[in-house]
């Protein structure tokens, strides 16, 4: 079989004798983070910024990722998990104070300077008003946009590139790097997606690719399926992300600007989004999740198990935002989880699910300072339910002034139905 980056579209579409089986135990081997292309229909407006949302799933526990270090309650409820405040005696790591109130969990080193640098916030006691504490629930609610409402089948991110027309055809609009299309980038008009295809550039094992492409042709046989026409558009716009890709050196990226990445799917996946934004390719918006943020059981306090993900997050946002240098001027991160966790610690030295929890914007646009909260406060009469950080700004909100600030798109209403944000109020990007 021809290798991959000299496959034609001829060839690609071409019935296959592999079974679908090959899909599926070729499937099973793929990396975290390996690209799923979405498409989503051309409307018009100038390009605003690349888009870069990270979901944390799992419900991360926010009280101690941005650490309300100035709250006596908070103390009270976490005996065990609480971070030090940054004046704490003793050598054990500490909150890294942000702005005297709010700090960072010590485990963010490497992202405090951007926070200090004015290129990053944390929005606290934000998140969706849906009360489910299930994991599901939550994280389909809030990526559909559409809190309570399984109404529309469709993702905030694929509404927002279907009401914008920004003159861009290229098949690399959106990119979801995980092991299926994130809900958040499906648009209203079934988008295609290329969600199998062996990662041949960084893996460089072409019998493995091969035997991935043999299952995709079989899925795009014309002759054995009524939606022919539907399948031929599939297959061409698969193709055609294939030949971009194989245009793109992404073994061969360099990060620059002294940039580090470490090791992980995460940091993988964010360098691979840097080497396509430095490729323009088109790219609009890419999803990446980092799993593992559910911490009933053993979460750890200013070192641990929950200290070992934050270092991740952390250290390859920092390599990302080093990566881009100047070009942060036309990016922008996003980081959200679906809910908080409770207040109180649980007697598993853990926490449990919760409500309310923070969010985290980096930009080269930002003109807040580095928290931003209408803070409720944890004494127990402020608690949402008796136990929960009670939300003051919906994460729509936050949403919305990226979306009209810094990406162009007026249409909000019609990305968030039923909701009427509050124009600037969050403040993220000036009057």
């Amino acid at each position: 079989m021809a290798t991959l980056s000299r496959i034609s579209r001829r060839h690609f579409c071409k019935t296959c004798a592999s079974s679908l089986s090959a899909l599926a135990t070729a499937q099973a081997a793929l990396p975290m983070w390996l690209p799923r292309f979405t498409f989503a229909p051309d409307q018009q407006n100038a390009r605003g910024d690349v888009l870069v949302v990270v979901f944390l799933r799992g419900g991360a526990d926010s009280l101690n990722m941005i650490v309300p270090h100035g709250e006596e309650s908070y103390y009270r409820a976490r005996p065990e998990l609480a971070i030090p405040r940054p004046d704490a005696s003793g050598s054990d790591p500490k909150a890294l104070d942000m702005d005297g109130f709010f700090g960072l969990h010590p485990s963010f080193a490497t992202l405090h300077p951007i926070f200090l640098g004015g290129q990053m916030t944390a929005i606290h006691a934000t998140g969706s008003p849906d009360p489910t504490r299930s994991h599901f629930e939550a994280m389909d609610f809030m990526e559909r946009g559409t809190p309570g409402d399984y109404g529309l089948n469709t993702g905030w991110i694929g509404r927002h590139l279907a009401t914008l027309n920004t003159g861009n055809t290229s098949p690399l609009r959106a990119v979801g790097w995980s092991t299926a299309v994130q809900q958040a980038l499906r648009g209203p008009i079934s988008p295609v997606a290329m969600r199998s295809i062996v990662d041949y550039h960084l893996n460089g094992d072409q019998a493995e690719a091969s035997r991935m492409l043999s299952a995709l042709n079989e899925l795009y046989r014309l002759d054995t399926l009524p939606e022919g026409e539907e399948l031929q558009a599939a297959a061409d716009a698969t193709t055609s992300a294939i030949e971009m890709i194989g245009q793109v050196d992404i073994a061969g990226y360099r990060p620059q600007n002294g940039a580090t990445y470490p090791e992980g799917d995460f940091a993988a996946a964010l360098m691979q989004t840097a080497a396509l934004i430095r490729a323009d390719v088109g790219l609009e918006t890419a999803a990446i999740d980092l799993g593992g943020w559910d911490t009933h059981i053993n979460q750890g306090g200013a070192t641990g198990n929950q200290a070992n993900l934050m270092r991740a997050l952390s250290d390859g946002l920092a390599a990302f935002h080093a990566d881009m240098g100047t070009q942060m001027s036309g990016v922008t991160v996003v980081v959200m989880s679906e809910f908080g966790r409770r207040v109180a610690e649980n007697g598993s030295a853990g926490t449990d699910h919760g409500h309310g929890g923070a969010m985290m914007v980096m930009s080269g646009s930002l003109t807040t300072g580095p928290v931003v909260a209408n803070w409720p406060g944890l004494s127990p009469d402020a608690l949402d339910s008796n136990e929960d950080l009670a939300i003051t700004i919906d994460y729509r909100d936050v949403l919305s002034e990226v979306l009209t600030r810094r990406l162009n798109n007026p249409y909000i209403t019609d990305i968030f139905p039923n909701f009427t944000p509050t124009p600037n109020s969050v403040g993220l990007f000036g009057a």
